[in-house]
């Protein structure tokens, strides 16, 4: 494990926000300047998942919690091959962590993915300040200094309203996860969760993932028995190439589920509208209803973007879950085909397991349509290697 950093190696660091806020703290990780949509995770646990969540693409994540690094970092807690958060922000940062089963550091692990981040920081207000004034851009800087000029940079900084980012993850071509001797499952892949891939494979199935731009008919020429679409960063409502693909994946008769933006994507893609949220959802602790059991389940969440409950057909989906802090929209069972879908990640990682019955779910809908075999899960998502 790599020794930890000498206090006398601090730097300053200062994090300023579009609305002329400026708070400064201690540098940690790269040094460097980022920056991005400024936002917050209430997670006890589960920071590395988080940094390397590709839904994360473009954003800064604070976390909520206080005590972070503590445990350092580990190759397998990663959901993908780097840290896909623009910056890290934290209040009390842990440089020697308690851990015998970490690889490294969690500073180390951030200077090697050339990671920006700040500590220090009155992470509870500035939660507060956010959760009040909605979210905004900001940007991190341990080299510049000057408060007015980081301000503008943040003002300057382009909007996550808009923009396309799933593009920036999608991988450059099609590659085989897992075989198994369950359903064919086709991924459509925006910036999937290694997580999501790894509870198809504990339950059996052959993943095959391809690029999220990749043909249909590429795709139906596998002949897979079920089709995904993953989540992702960035505005659902930018992809109108994506909106059209997957809606015409929608009436090729495979089942199809899709999960976060896969969920907003299959929205629209029926004339369903999605709006950006004042405050997204992030966290390991949100609790959604399931409208059919009259159950709750903690969730983990991360999403920016929600569908607007106004715009659903009645004749084209129904409501199944919905989320019981703010009741937003948290999942759908579509009527005109065989399909389901969750703004939340039932994946999970981090976080609780209450709603990995998703993934059963889906697979018993593949095996009414398809008359294919499920075969009795191997083992916890968590332990399965491609």
């Amino acid at each position: 494990m790599s020794p930890p950093t000498a206090a006398s190696d601090a730097a300053p660091a200062t994090l300023a926000l579009s609305d002329g806020t400026v708070v400064t703290g201690t540098a940690i990780g790269h040094r460097g300047l980022t920056g991005g949509e400024l936002c917050f995770n209430t997670s006890m646990t589960g920071y590395q998942e988080i940094m390397t969540d590709p839904s994360y693409v473009g954003q800064l994540m604070m976390m909520t919690q206080p005590h972070i690094g503590n445990y350092g970092a580990t190759d397998e807690d990663m959901e993908a091959d780097t840290p896909m958060v623009a910056g890290f922000i934290v209040r009390d940062f842990t440089r020697r962590p308690s851990n015998p089963q970490a690889d490294e550091t969690l500073d180390t692990f951030m200077k090697r993915h050339e990671l920006v981040g700040i500590a220090g920081v009155d992470t509870r207000a500035l939660v507060r300040h956010i959760r009040s004034e909605g979210v905004m851009n900001a940007v991190i800087s341990s080299t510049e200094q000057d408060s007015e000029t980081l301000v503008q940079k943040a003002r300057d900084w382009p909007s996550m309203a808009g923009r396309e980012l799933a593009s920036k993850v999608s991988p450059d071509a099609a590659y085989t996860y897992c075989e198994g001797d369950g359903p064919r499952i086709a991924v459509y892949d925006f910036g999937v969760k290694q997580n999501i891939l790894r509870s198809f494979c504990a339950r059996g199935c052959t993943v095959q993932v391809v690029p999220g731009d990749t043909p249909l008919d590429d795709v139906q020429a596998w002949d897979p028995d079920g089709l995904f679409f993953s989540n992702g960063p960035g505005d659902p409502r930018a992809m109108p190439d994506a909106i059209a693909r997957v809606g015409r994946a929608l009436k090729t008769g495979r089942p199809a589920f899709g999960i976060c933006l896969g969920h907003q994507l299959m929205s629209l893609a029926q004339g369903f509208e999605v709006y950006k949220m004042f405050v997204g959802h992030r966290g390991a602790n949100h609790p959604v209803k399931n409208l059919d059991t009259g159950r709750v389940e903690v969730t983990t969440q991360n999403h920016g973007f929600a569908v607007d409950a106004e715009s659903i057909d009645p004749d084209a989906a129904r409501v199944t879950h919905v989320n019981l802090n703010d009741d937003t929209i948290e999942g759908l069972e579509f009527k005109t085909f065989a399909g389901l879908s969750l703004q939340y990640h039932p994946e999970a990682s981090p976080g609780p397991h209450d709603s990995h019955y998703h993934f059963d779910r889906f697979l018993e809908m593949v095996a009414e349509e398809r008359d294919v075999t499920i075969p009795e899960a191997a083992a916890d998502p968590a332990t399965v290697t491609a």
